[in-house]
């Protein structure tokens, strides 16, 4: 199948709270796809491992055109320049596979992906025939592999679960889904508003941990319209993402 990395250049707001977070790590250092790990480009262990597995044909990158090319130019199929939304950069990179079934979207700021992880999770999202399927990954899981390492989790009756980087979309699907995810982004952080549309009862299941994975896929589908469906990972890999400066030491530890 076909892949689009995001390595979008987010441009600091003057007036955000984030801006005076010294963990930030774009704050620090600007684009993250862009950060030196070892010898390499944090993209190119990404844009490596997704070369290495049989799975994937053609790779679309959207960020900055002009510092990525010289970077992995000769390693990708498409280069799109970027905006400031996720949301409008994937649709942008979209266009180039706009005829597909079915089209993997992945960060570009998960160094630690292996091909193994990466396969794990496109055939058993392949499996579920969704629309749109993300990979999550079990707090255990992540804490016996690395257990120093500091993830946020949310609180399932399953377990607790962190969010990965990877995701499986229908293009299809997109134009009733790019309003509502457009929405959740901007209210992320004011939980009223997010109760407005989620519905009360469902986050305070959520805050006592009583919700199951099967409500959130539920509830995918009556929002959307479209089939959603969450995979397990028993792969930290697909969810240890570089945030902060202190990830850089703990990535470079295992790469």
């Amino acid at each position: 199948m076909n892949v689009i990395v995001l390595a979008g250049n987010k441009k600091a707001n003057p007036n955000s709270a984030d801006n005076n977070n010294q963990n930030d790590i774009t704050t620090q250092l600007g684009n993250k796809a862009l950060i030196k790990l070892k010898d390499k480009y944090m993209i190119e262990y990404v844009i490596n491992t997704l070369r290495n597995s049989c799975l994937i044909e053609k790779i679309a990158v959207v960020g900055p055109k002009e510092q990525l090319a010289p970077v992995i130019g000769d390693k990708v199929d498409f280069i799109v320049e970027g905006t400031d939304s996720i949301v409008t950069n994937a649709l942008l990179a979209m266009e180039n596979f706009k005829n597909d079934k079915q089209v993997l979207i992945t960060t570009s700021d998960i160094p630690m992906l292996t091909v193994e992880a990466l396969e794990d999770f496109i055939n058993k999202a392949l499996n579920m025939n969704a629309d749109l399927c993300y990979s999550v990954v079990d707090k255990k899981v992540n804490d016996m592999k690395y257990p120093e390492v500091k993830r946020t989790y949310a609180r399932l009756r399953e377990g607790q679960f962190t969010g990965g980087n990877i995701f499986l979309f229908n293009p299809a699907a997109t134009d009733k889904c790019k309003a509502f995810i457009e929405q959740m982004l901007e209210y992320r952080k004011n939980p009223a508003k997010m109760a407005m549309v989620l519905g009360v009862g469902f986050l305070i299941r959520m805050a006592l941990g009583i919700l199951t994975i099967s409500a959130v896929q539920k509830k995918t589908e009556k929002l959307l319209g479209i089939k959603g469906a969450v995979v397990i990972s028993g792969y930290p890999e697909v969810g240890n993402d570089v945030d902060k400066a202190s990830d850089i030491q703990f990535v470079e530890k295992y790469l």
